[in-house]
């Protein structure tokens, strides 16, 4: 019986259960408020093929989930060493056969629907894999795909509805640099353990310093997007991108001041609470 748990707790340390059930109900709120407002909420949550995009994102996104935490387990007994042993508790001879056994569920899945939607997601479990095998050892590159790889799925049912406009460009850029910020705090955080695994990020190539500036920077234009989108008639969500002007500005100062992992981790665990925020409020727009 305590076997059983500690294998379901495994899972769902391994897989970040919660992260993927949040990315899967976001696509379904910027499909019913955002992408198809003039559709019925019924017509939208029994639509066979959305939900066969949400499916297969969701099991992608898993399988994402596992291979990184097999090529991280060296990484995170150092930095995470809690999140190490929960991420453990299943063998990485069982991570690896849980990894492929999802991809190939997505494959058959996906390839059911169309070819498109087989070379989007085949396309998506390629990069996660080449970015957590090779990518994120290097700077820049790290943090860029990292933070791409996070809204590639909603790009799916994007092009599923055919709805692309340049306030959806702003949101997604907006979304992007809360991740980058998110990515940077965290490589801040994890400093000792990409030292000794020889993970060139950011803070290890240019220093605490100027990875500073770098988030600074980010944060300035995040600034300048929640501005940009308060010109669009987005309905309530108005005061969430209103409040992220001053949410940016105390996060970046308190940046400067913090110098330790634990507050390193406070920062980043900010950024994805005021993205949560965002998620429900999408509800909000009109």
């Amino acid at each position: 019986m305590y076997r059983l748990y500690y294998q379901i707790l495994g899972f769902v340390s391994t897989t970040r259960l919660f992260n993927v059930i949040v990315l899967c109900l976001t696509q379904y709120l910027i499909s019913i408020y955002i992408l198809a407002p003039e559709r019925s909420l019924t017509s939208l949550i029994l639509d066979f093929n959305l939900f066969i995009i949400v499916l297969v994102t969701a099991i992608s996104t898993l399988s994402g989930y596992i291979i990184n935490n097999f090529y991280d387990s060296e990484k995170d007994r150092i930095n995470r060493p809690k999140m190490f042993f929960l991420g453990n508790l299943i063998s990485l001879i069982n991570q690896l056969k849980i990894y492929f056994l999802f991809n190939l569920i997505a494959m058959i899945i996906s390839i059911s629907i169309s070819y498109k939607v087989f070379v989007f997601y085949s396309f998506y479990i390629f990069i996660i894999w080449l970015y957590s095998y090779k990518i994120k050892r290097f700077y820049w590159a790290s943090n860029f795909i990292s933070s791409a790889i996070v809204i590639y799925p909603f790009f799916g049912v994007i092009l599923y509805f055919g709805t692309f406009s340049f306030k959806v460009i702003l949101m997604a850029l907006f979304l992007f640099n809360l991740l980058f910020l998110r990515d940077l705090v965290k490589d801040l955080q994890n400093f000792n353990g990409d030292w000794i695994q020889e993970y060139k990020t950011i803070p290890i190539i240019y220093g605490v310093f100027k990875t500073k500036i770098v988030a600074s920077f980010f944060s300035l234009f995040t600034f300048i997007l929640s501005i940009n989108l308060l010109n669009f008639n987005l309905g309530n969500i108005y005061f969430y991108y209103l409040l992220s002007i001053f949410f940016i500005l105390i996060w970046t100062v308190y940046l400067w001041i913090y110098r330790d992992q634990k507050n390193y981790l406070w920062l980043r665990n900010f950024i994805k609470v005021w993205i949560l925020i965002g998620v429900f409020s999408i509800t909000l727009i009109t």
